[in-house]
């Protein structure tokens, strides 16, 4: 047995055929989505209804405040590959998000930003660390891999089925305070579960070297209690991003052409195949920004689509509300993700699978799709230019198919890439690329937006929507189509990574 098998078989039995960490970290997973889902869906319908933010400065800042939430991982993966290891640094990050949550609850501009800038800090130290911990359950090689991480991105699921069934209508029914203490409770509800749960994964995320952990580096401060003095360091800076958040666009390409020199660095230093391999992650991170960028809409402008141009009555029963729109996306993913997670095991069984380059293909066309949808509208609204709920939900079903290519399967891909040593770098790295992808939805949700002054409100934003989406749907085929020709070349830089 190899060391690394070794190191990383799970030490009890399974459970329903994975190893019992995996449960344990869906239900953490799962509380953290609802705290951050249940922000997001409300954080553009609390910054125009109750800080009375124009259109453009609210897509500004929510596209800065989900860059930085991307973009800390990066750095919180490095930290935890070199000093705290995976569960401290899920278990600081935790607490830092709740912390966050709660201090919104101050009701003016300044107290969201700084609990924004909380926040972010905290999602550095859990998002990549807790699904390197996913990955470090499995051997480099079970073909379980792929259906864990598919099971495990449920768990995502749920936690954003239950913020938009839960948060989300608590914040616009009874008050956004209400929503924000919600979410902030969630996520010490995760808190909890993961500390009780941590004979199961401890081995696996234990720091590496953890008598200097707690070794004084500064004066009488330890390595773990200076790294978390400045973490705390990092929240006046952030708050000042999420201000002057026109700077976002040049720190992103700053910091994507660094890690870019350090990977090819590293793989050049690692010889041919890991050369190659950093090379397609590099590739594949680019198409991962474009699918998220169009993606990423949902928390912003069609948000304020299903707000303004949706009927939204269901059945005559009752009236959704603009942010409850999103409940869709999860939803799909609930009812659908199991089918795929046994999809991509029949279909290997059968050498049907398709590769990873290709199974990108198929996501940004299934993307481009659920856009393109919005054509009907011209055709299907009513006179006061509202387009039937249906078209809304379909937007929703194609966006969900295409991330179900995506998703799941890039976390499942970042892991195989990785080498030991690299496993949180190169993890934060992927989520870097969700970063930029999310300050490019910013930019790109303003062209939903038209400042002209017109006779007929409805309709101009009814046009407005319906054509930009159309672009977006006609870029996303072409890009989709694009790839999957490409994808055979593409997967020789895999080196056999399935």
């Amino acid at each position: 047995m190899t060391k690394e098998a070794a190191t990383t078989t799970p030490r009890h039995p399974d459970l329903f055929g994975h190893p019992r960490g995996l449960y344990l970290l869906f239900l953490t997973e799962m509380w953290e989505r609802f705290c951050y889902f249940g922000m997001r869906g409300l954080l553009v319908l609390y910054l125009t209804k109750a800080l009375f933010q124009g259109d453009d400065q609210a897509f500004a800042i929510y596209g800065a405040y989900t860059a930085l939430v991307y973009m800390a991982p990066v750095l919180g993966g490095r930290l935890a590959d070199r000093i705290l290891g995976y569960r401290i640094a899920v278990m600081l990050g935790a607490v830092l998000m709740a912390i966050g949550e709660f201090l919104i609850l101050g009701g003016s501009q300044s107290w969201l930003y700084v609990g924004m800038a909380v926040i972010i800090v905290g999602n550095g130290y859990f998002k990549a660390n807790i699904s390197s911990l996913v990955g470090k359950l499995y051997t480099t090689d079970d073909p379980r891999r792929d259906s864990g991480f598919t099971i495990f991105y449920i768990g995502v699921n749920v936690g954003a089925l239950l913020a938009t069934l839960v948060v989300v209508w608590v914040g616009e029914r009874f008050g956004f305070k209400y929503g924000f203490g919600l979410a902030g409770i969630g996520m010490l509800l995760g808190l909890l579960i993961f500390a009780a749960g941590q004979k199961y994964y401890k081995k696996e995320g234990r720091p590496p070297r953890p008598e200097k952990l707690r070794a004084k580096v500064l004066g009488p401060l330890t390595q773990l209690q200076l790294t978390v003095l400045l973490s705390f360091l990092a929240i006046p800076l952030i708050y000042l991003l999420i201000i002057y958040n026109d700077v976002m666009g040049i720190l992103l390409i700053l910091t994507f052409l660094f890690v870019g020199y350090t990977l090819l660095k590293e793989g050049i230093g690692g010889g041919r195949i890991l050369r190659d391999r950093m090379i397609i992650f590099i590739i594949l991170c680019l198409f991962n920004i474009l699918f998220w960028a169009l993606f990423e809409q949902a928390g912003s402008s069609l948000t304020l689509f299903a707000d303004r141009n949706v009927d939204r009555n269901v059945l005559g029963i009752f009236k959704m509300t603009a942010g409850q729109t999103q409940f869709f996306n999860p939803f799909f993913i609930i009812v659908m993700g199991s089918l795929f997670s046994m999809l991509w095991v029949k279909l290997s069984e059968r050498n049907l699978n398709p590769n990873i380059p290709a199974k990108f293909g198929y996501g940004i066309i299934s993307l481009g799709i659920g856009y393109l949808i919005t054509r009907f509208g011209f055709f299907t609204h009513n006179e006061a230019y509202l387009v039937p709920l249906w078209i809304i939900i379909a937007i929703y079903f194609f966006h969900t198919v295409g991330e179900l290519f995506i998703s799941p399967i890039g976390l499942s891909m970042v892991t195989k890439l990785a080498p030991e040593k690299l496993s949180g770098t190169l993890m934060g790295a992927w989520f870097l690329s969700f970063s930029g992808s999310n300050f490019l939805g910013g930019q790109l949700a303003k062209l939903t937006h038209s400042s002209k002054v017109v006779s007929d409100v409805a309709l101009e934003s009814l046009t407005r929507y319906i054509d930009v989406y159309t672009s977006f749907g006609l870029i996303a085929v072409a890009t989709g189509l694009l790839v999957l020709i490409l994808s055979p070349q593409l997967n020789k830089l895999m080196h056999g990574i399935k």
